[in-house]
């Protein structure tokens, strides 16, 4: 009688590992997605206008997204683009449900610059301070669709793959970000 009861036990084991074994490289895929993707989603989600508590949010619910696409065999072309754009709808979604755009790049940069404890003379830390206030002011002045195309630019994504995240055609991705980079060199300049 014993014995059966363990056939029963070593058949669900066995049935349990072989499901595990399955799953194994959907979860390899993800824990490495989840570590070099997690910090650049959560820079672009910030830029989107979330406060970090909602970014930190977003991001995993965007690779709990990732795990059940892989895990249900769907296409695994350009995961990086892919899980870009989720962050990007569920940003979108959760900006539209909250309240209005919250400009968390800007506190970022403001409590950076509040750190920054040696800066060489007066003078080149005005020169510093007026140079970062009219980057900024361009930053402010850009359409949302110029900002997103300009940190997902940052973070390392094609044009192709800022095109598919944002639904845009190629030619608006490169002359946004040729509009937006122009800006940028001009404000420097002054």
């Amino acid at each position: 009688m014993s014995s059966s009861s363990d056939g029963a036990i070593s058949a669900r084991s066995l049935a349990s590992a072989i499901e595990l074994e399955r799953e194994l490289p959907h979860v390899e895929d993800v824990v490495y997605l989840f570590g070099s993707l997690r910090r650049p989603l959560m820079r672009y989600a910030l830029t989107l206008g979330l406060s970090v508590c909602d970014g930190e949010e977003i991001v995993q619910e965007t690779f709990l997204a990732l795990f059940k696409h892989v895990k249900s065999g769907k296409s695994r072309e350009n995961l990086p683009g892919w899980v870009f754009r989720v962050c990007h709808n569920l940003a979108l979604k959760q900006i539209e449900k909250t309240r209005g755009p919250h400009n968390a790049i800007l506190e970022e940069v403001d409590w950076l610059n509040q750190r920054a404890n040696e800066l060489p003379n007066p003078e080149e830390q005005l020169h510093q301070t007026q140079r970062r206030d009219r980057l900024q002011s361009v930053l402010r002045a850009l359409p949302k669709q110029d900002r997103c195309c300009i940190a997902l630019r940052a973070e390392g994504l094609r044009y192709r793959e800022i095109a598919e995240i944002l639904g845009m055609s190629l030619g608006s991705v490169a002359a946004s970000l040729t509009r937006s980079l122009s800006k940028f060199e001009r404000a420097d300049r002054e």
